[in-house]
């Protein structure tokens, strides 16, 4: 990655990191990088596993990792049928060892998604404070050790599929899309209190309205804006009041899961089902620039899930059915598209020169980030996956349907 492409993805932050955290949805950027050095290219079930530790529960929400802590949630069956534990792990990083294991909302099982869970929201973890979403269940923030601190369960909408987009930070808010069968919105609560802070109807002409995607925060001509896709067009708000800056539209695009990346002066989004494309947009404008702002669109090897990966002057794409591609940013020209492991929901990562691709049956593709395609491992450890890697120094943590591990050389 070109030395003004880092300096304005770490411009993004709004709180503080060091390089080897993981503290969100696609690490400190929000994007996919890492500065790790030293990590694996070759694993499986047993070769480069530096522990292996059952997780209780159910879920799919990736791990972060803080300052020696990994993070995450679950969902854990009640004794009452139709009922459950909505809960937040922390483990030790070094060991595996789980160190508590706090409930946040005791509620009743909604309607889901073979492919989703109770518990799919990534958490956020800055500033000594750990904060865990559950969509239409309800937000929480706990400190480090475990207590939570506050809880926000006022805003309802009907959900379709479960949950799924994770939170993000913006200044002194927590900001996340509520996008369910109807009247979709996005809103942000206090970070300190968990008050309402805003809250911002989003419409658009598509017939179905629920999408998932997690919000990206940039900063366009010295104004922060937060980019956020939904059914039928991606919007952008100012995170002060949630006021609608610009919006694209993409017709009836729906249940949108891909979280964008930025840069070259484009966003970089995906559409959304039933027929999935890529659309590179310029984000300075103001209203409806559908017709004025979108540089390039891209449908053969859009995701419908994974989010886009930006590395340098490329972007590399991951279909659901396992096809990457690598392309030009700049004009959508591709350079290659291969088959490179099975059906995946993952989002890749972009660490140390190489590509992290992971696929639904517990399969890690390992790519050179070049626009000459190289495959250089497959690494299967036959547990199911639909985790996005957590990434640190030396080390991988991959979240299976049963087990979290964490990959590293020995």
């Amino acid at each position: 990655m070109k030395t003004s492409m880092l300096v304005l993805a770490t411009a993004f932050l709004t709180q503080t990191t060091v390089a080897q955290d993981w503290p969100e949805f696609r690490g400190s950027t929000g994007q996919g990088h890492s500065t790790a050095k030293n990590l694996p290219t070759e694993w499986s079930a047993t070769k480069n596993v530096a522990w292996r530790t059952p997780l209780p529960g159910a879920g799919w929400s990736s791990p972060v990792v803080v300052a020696g802590k990994i993070y995450l949630t679950t969902a854990v069956q009640a004794s009452a049928p139709g009922s459950q534990s909505l809960r937040a792990l922390c483990l030790d990083a070094a060991t595996g060892k789980i160190l508590w294991n706090t409930e946040i909302f005791a509620t009743l099982v909604t309607k889901g998604h073979s492919k989703n869970s109770q518990a799919s929201p990534t958490p956020l973890c800055y500033d000594g404070r750990l904060y865990v979403h559950f969509g239409h269940q309800g937000s929480a923030c706990l400190d480090l050790a475990g207590k939570v601190l506050w809880k926000n369960d006022t805003l309802k909408y009907s959900p379709v599929h479960g949950n799924g987009g994770s939170p993000i930070l913006a200044g002194n808010l927590l900001v996340f899309s509520c996008d369910g069968g109807n009247s979709p919105f996005i809103a942000a609560l206090d970070k300190t209190t968990g008050d309402l802070r805003w809250k911002t109807p989003r419409e658009t002409s598509a017939g179905k309205k629920f999408s998932f995607s997690t919000p990206l925060l940039t900063t366009i001509a010295e104004q922060k804006q937060i980019i956020s896709p939904a059914s039928g067009a991606v919007f952008a708000y100012d995170p002060k009041d949630g006021r609608e800056i610009w919006r694209a539209r993409y017709g009836e695009g729906y249940s949108v899961i891909p979280r964008p990346v930025f840069g070259h002066g484009l966003v970089f989004i995906g559409t959304g089902y039933d027929r999935p494309t890529v659309m590179a947009v310029r984000p300075g404008g103001r209203g409806d620039t559908t017709e004025t702002h979108v540089a390039w669109t891209l449908a053969k090897g859009a995701p419908n899930t994974p989010s886009p990966l930006l590395v340098g002057d490329e972007l590399y794409l991951v279909a659901d059915s396992g096809v990457a591609s690598c392309v030009d940013a700049k004009t959508g020209t591709v350079h290659w598209q291969e088959r490179v492991c099975s059906s995946t929901s993952a989002s890749p990562v972009f660490a140390d020169g190489k590509i992290y691709i992971q696929d639904e049956q517990g399969l890690g593709v390992v790519l050179k980030a070049d626009k000459a395609f190289t495959k250089l491992a497959a690494n299967p450890i036959g547990e199911r996956t639909l985790a996005s890697y957590a990434v640190t120094d030396g080390a991988l943590f991959i979240r299976g349907d049963k087990h979290l591990y964490r990959i590293q050389s020995k």
